[in-house]
């Protein structure tokens, strides 16, 4: 026989898995409905399991879950029938991804599911197979031939199951109204949760965080920034709101143009009194193109009736790892 060129035989491996993900949206129906409203329903964890490659295609699809805000893990099945399976419930739900229905090792799980009465979803191509007469739910995997030239190592298949495990992971995500805001807790070593980060989550509270009335001193107030270890203090009303911000270049400023007597002013007669601020639920991503346009190392936070809760500084960003 003769051999393909490389650049043909990749475009015909391309096109076979292709091909195989493009069938799985005609077999999108109501088992794939019901294996969503069952993982939805799970009051465990959902399990997946896989021998071989599809094993590493389930703990991709696992780990998809768990990002996203479903318990779930990859359970080994050889390692399952070796004592591993009692750290299943009965209230978890198992998701076994097999080609062919019949690997050994899922077929010897099946009576330890059966038993602790645990609801099986299935990702084969034999719906007829050990597998998928077994299962709950069976899912269609379709594929009738992998794109290895020679029909054996799992490709197209694997392909397929990986795309069908991300279409049941994100379809959960979106039924159980996941958000932004949820995947940044889960994430927050990573860059997409460092973008989600909000400005409360890094926002300076308490005693880093200084206000003063605007009858206070300007003395008093340098006081209080020094304190708090800050570069500018917040003017606050008897209720808290927002009344103007007096930062060290204000003070510099001043100090150049009239000296030493400002120190027993009033400090509103040298702050600024029309802020920038930042709402305290606005992404820490929001404050920072704020701070860098304007070149301000610092924003008051504010909560919905403009008490002000917080300060950010250009320091904690970068702490956050946004800058």
């Amino acid at each position: 026989m003769k051999k393909q060129s490389v650049s043909k035989l990749a475009k015909e491996i391309l096109a076979i898995e292709a091909l195989a993900i493009s069938r799985l949206r005609a077999k999108i129906g109501k088992d794939f409905e019901r294996a969503v409203e069952a993982m939805d329903r799970c009051k465990g964890r959902v399990i997946l399991t896989g021998m071989g490659k599809p094993g590493f295609i389930a703990r991709k699809i696992a780990a998809t879950m768990a990002s996203t805000g479903t318990p779930s893990l990859y359970l080994h099945p050889a390692e399952a029938v070796h004592g591993d399976f009692g750290m299943v419930t009965s209230k978890d739900l198992m998701i076994a991804i097999s080609q062919s229905g019949e690997s050994e090792e899922i077929v010897r799980l099946l009576p330890l599911i059966k038993k602790k009465g645990v609801q099986l979803i299935a990702l084969t191509s034999v719906a007829r197979s050990s597998l998928g007469r077994n299962a709950d739910i069976v899912l269609d995997l379709g594929v009738r031939r992998e794109a290895c030239p020679l029909n054996l190592a799992p490709s197209a298949s694997t392909t397929a199951s990986l795309a069908l495990g991300d279409a049941l992971a994100l379809c959960l995500l979106q039924k159980r109204g996941f958000k932004s805001e949820d995947f940044a807790e889960l994430h927050p070593a990573g860059s997409l949760g460092r973008r989600l980060l909000k400005v409360k989550d890094i926002m300076r509270t308490g005693k880093a965080n200084p206000l003063v009335g605007p009858q206070t001193s300007v003395r008093q107030a340098l006081l209080k920034i020094t304190s708090s270890r800050a570069g500018s203090c917040t003017l606050v009303d008897a209720k808290g709101r927002l009344f103007g911000v007096f930062t060290d270049g204000d003070l510099r400023r001043h100090l150049r143009a009239q000296g030493e007597k400002i120190l027993s002013r009033p400090v509103e007669a040298l702050a600024t009194l029309s802020p920038r601020f930042i709402h305290q639920d606005k992404l820490a991503e929001e404050a920072f193109h704020i701070m860098e346009s304007l070149r301000i190392d610092e924003l008051p936070v504010l909560d919905d009736v403009r008490r002000v809760v917080g300060l950010l500084d250009v320091q904690d960003l970068m702490r956050a790892g946004r800058v």
